[in-house]
């Protein structure tokens, strides 16, 4: 059964929607200030690296939130009164006094959805802690910390969303076909968005593979399983960029191939919302369906709307497409929960049969022990290339560009 309201109720919300709006008034000149704005922003962009567009937008990211993290002595409803907050965050993380240290580690996923403080927590330690800015989804979504139960100190953080409607190299391995997935199959994936391990997790003991073993955990497929309807099946994830990523060789994970089609560059948040205004003054049906509309069941109209809208004011104000889109490719790859995953997927079967693996958060924690992170610690000792360093962007934030850049882009995807 679709979701979708029929195309009579879609002209009657959008009228009562229109008639409750006042509209500015956008002259000639308004657009072409908006069109040489986003040129320029686009033009700088365009020349940046993977690497230092990734960096970029991090840095970006921090620019426009860190009002909320220098006032110091400031009362804060979940840390209470504390002397620097930033310092406070950097401490919740685990940091080994000995290489061995590891293998005391007893990782626990914990549940942050319906808990404010741990979900406020998980995004102030996802700000500093991992290289890519954070765009939320709209629709499904849970947040996961990963804890040693032992120590308390943080060692990684998950996070969810609902899978990509079409991912070319992953619906063929599963010979899914999108009037499957609009049907309502996709709701059995769903994407593992955030997966970033703290550091020096990441870099001396593969912590990123654990983080990547725990995002298919029972916690996480249980999660799921409680909050929505669709009994969860498998999971996509994708790597930062290119083909080289943590999931590589990584047990349960396999590797669909690259992502085919590109991505619009994202202009800073102020020139966003003066997209938005131009955007809703000029083409309000457009505006309406993207940022308004909902379907059946109350959620989004359309799917993937930042970028959508994005595309359709960039061809409106004539940018050039060179400038527009990135060609950074990334990896694809996808774990499935059960035997009869693609089966089911396919509608071919109406059970998933048995569980494909162990996933308690033991079993997947003894595997990275064993089978990577030893490895790993080993051969760095052997190298001396052990590191305790910690990458942790909280204490920068006054750094302007060409300094920040300076000082991390050696550290991206790391």
């Amino acid at each position: 059964m679709s979701r979708r309201p029929s195309d009579e109720q879609l002209d009657k919300e959008y009228q009562e929607w229109f008639d409750r709006q006042t509209f500015d008034v956008i002259t000639d000149g308004d657009t072409a200030r908006l069109a040489l704005l986003l040129t320029s922003e686009l033009q700088e962009l365009s020349k940046m690296s993977v690497q230092e567009y990734t960096l970029h937008q991090k840095w970006r990211e921090l620019q426009e939130n860190k009002k909320k993290y220098q006032t110091v002595g400031a009362i804060d409803a979940f840390f209470g009164t504390i002397t620097d907050k930033i310092q406070v965050l950097k401490n919740m993380i685990w940091i080994p006094e000995d290489p061995e240290e590891y293998l005391n580690l007893e990782p626990e996923v914990v549940v942050c959805k319906e808990n404010q403080k741990l979900t406020k927590l998980w995004g102030d330690l996802r700000m500093f802690v991992h290289t890519m800015h954070f765009n939320p989804n709209i629709g499904r979504s849970a947040r996961f910390l990963v804890i040693d139960k032992k120590t308390e100190k943080v060692l990684g953080l998950l996070g969810l969303s609902g899978d990509f409607l079409d991912l070319t190299p992953r619906d063929n391995w599963i010979g899914w076909t999108r009037e499957q997935r609009n049907k309502g199959m996709l709701k059995h994936s769903a994407i593992g968005s955030t997966i970033v391990p703290t550091q020096p997790l990441g870099y001396s003991y593969l912590g990123g593979k654990l983080c990547a073993l725990l995002m298919v955990s029972s916690v996480v497929e249980d999660t799921y399983n409680h909050y929505y309807p669709e009994k969860l099946a498998g999971m996509t994830t994708t790597s930062l960029y290119g083909s080289f990523s943590q999931y590589n060789n990584l047990k349960y994970w396999k590797k669909m191939g690259r992502s085919s089609g590109s991505i619009k560059f994202e202009p800073s948040k102020k020139t966003i919302y003066k997209m938005r205004h131009w955007l809703k003054n000029t083409h309000p049906r457009r505006y309406w369906e993207w940022y308004e509309a909902k379907d059946l069941k109350g959620l989004p109209l359309k799917r993937d709307h930042r970028q959508r809208s994005w595309a359709y004011i960039y061809r409106q104000l004539d940018i050039p497409n060179e400038i527009v889109e990135t060609n950074h490719q990334r990896g694809i790859y996808y774990c499935r929960l059960y035997q009869r995953t693609k089966m089911f997927l396919r509608e071919e079967r109406d059970n998933l049969g048995k569980k494909l693996f162990d996933n308690s958060p033991e079993a997947l924690s003894k595997l990275w022990k064993e089978k990577y992170a030893s490895k790993r610690v080993n051969k760095l000792l052997k190298d001396g290339r052990y590191s305790k360093d910690t990458l942790f962007y909280g204490e920068d934030l006054d750094l302007d560009w060409p300094d920040f850049r300076a000082k991390f882009l050696g550290d991206v995807g790391r």
